[in-house]
């Protein structure tokens, strides 16, 4: 990568990244910290998706800032997780302030791992609220672990093991912009039964294993590849940038980084997707014009599509019988 960027979401500075990662379980939570309320929107184009305060980013909507995201396996049980997040906040002061109170706002996304095999018998409470606080906690500035970790966990695709990824780019006025995407997707991030990622006309500096494309396409190649009928699915994440933008322009990005998923998985936002895609701006570095956003607009559709091929490409087999293949295990 040009510069100081490892290719990461926490390229972004004032954002810190921390995951909870339980491979029994077979799930995850991660959580993206901002050291200051960021503008913060979100679009879903997915057919079954499951969130909290994702009505909160209409643009329409007062709230214009956020505290924190935060993706999580665990379907809806998975909603747990924010309030474990909003206890963290909560504990260091931060929230939205409502007279004497403080309101930590913590939109949340969740993804459907409840049949990958792990164990889910918890009990009468979930986990997912103790997993978040302790993501909270660990978050971090720096690099962090990609893969089969946090909300990546117990993620699958059609074909493989699914995972967490990550990647950045930086504009030609200098604006960073990143995505964070836990891949668990109806269809594929991978070309028919082969090795070769769909994203992989974007790859930088060989991120997700610098194979290319095949020499030539068939039919077969793209014939629907999805998870049986009634294993829902769903592909969530966030674009960060450090550009200064109005809640409609993060919207906007937002639904860039969609298009990456419709870049990088075949097919993207089926009727058991619930593909939703958050987009938050730090605020640090105003746009100098209109063609800075479409930059911006371009390159975060660009990093979410590389940032999908990379959690698979780093995803690990769960530790239970019968698990999904990973990448790694089918093709070295």
């Amino acid at each position: 990568m040009a510069g100081a960027l490892e290719n990461l979401l926490t390229d972004i500075k004032g954002v810190s990244v921390g995951h909870s990662t339980d491979l029994k379980l077979g799930s995850g939570v991660t959580v993206i910290v901002f050291d200051e309320p960021a503008v913060a929107s979100g679009s879903v184009l997915g057919g079954a998706p499951g969130g909290r305060e994702t009505s909160l980013l209409d643009p329409s909507m007062t709230v214009e800032v956020v505290d924190a995201l935060v993706l999580s396996g665990g379907s809806a049980f998975g909603l747990d997780a924010a309030g474990g997040v909003q206890a963290g906040l909560r504990e260091i002061g931060r929230g939205f302030p409502v007279g004497d109170v403080r309101v930590p706002i913590v939109p949340q996304a969740i993804l459907m791992d409840l049949l990958n095999g792990g164990n889910k018998d918890w009990g009468i409470q979930s986990p997912y609220r103790d997993m978040g606080y302790t993501a909270f906690k660990t978050a971090a500035k720096g690099t962090f672990a990609l893969g089969s970790v946090g909300a990546g966990t117990g993620a699958t695709t059609a074909t493989l093991k699914g995972g967490l990824g990550s990647a950045s780019a930086m504009t030609t006025g200098g604006h960073k912009v990143a995505a964070i995407v836990a891949v668990n997707a109806m269809g594929s991030a991978t070309i028919g039964d082969g090795p070769f990622f769909w994203s992989a006309p974007f790859e930088l500096d060989d991120e997700f294993g610098g194979i290319g494309l095949p020499a030539n396409f068939s039919a077969p190649d793209t014939v629907l590849r999805a998870k049986g009928i009634n294993l829902t699915a769903t592909t969530i994440g966030a674009v960060v940038t450090d550009a200064a933008l109005t809640k409609a322009q993060a919207h906007r990005l937002s639904i860039m980084g969609q298009n990456g998923i419709g870049r990088a998985v075949l097919p993207a936002h089926l009727p058991a997707d619930g593909d939703t895609v958050f987009a938050a701006a730090t605020n640090a570095r105003p746009l100098a014009s209109s063609v800075d956003f479409m930059e911006l607009c371009h390159l975060a559709a660009l990093v979410m599509a590389r940032a999908i091929a990379r959690g698979v490409y780093e995803a690990t087999s769960l530790p239970v019988e019968g698990a999904q293949l990973s990448w790694r295990d089918r093709f070295g």
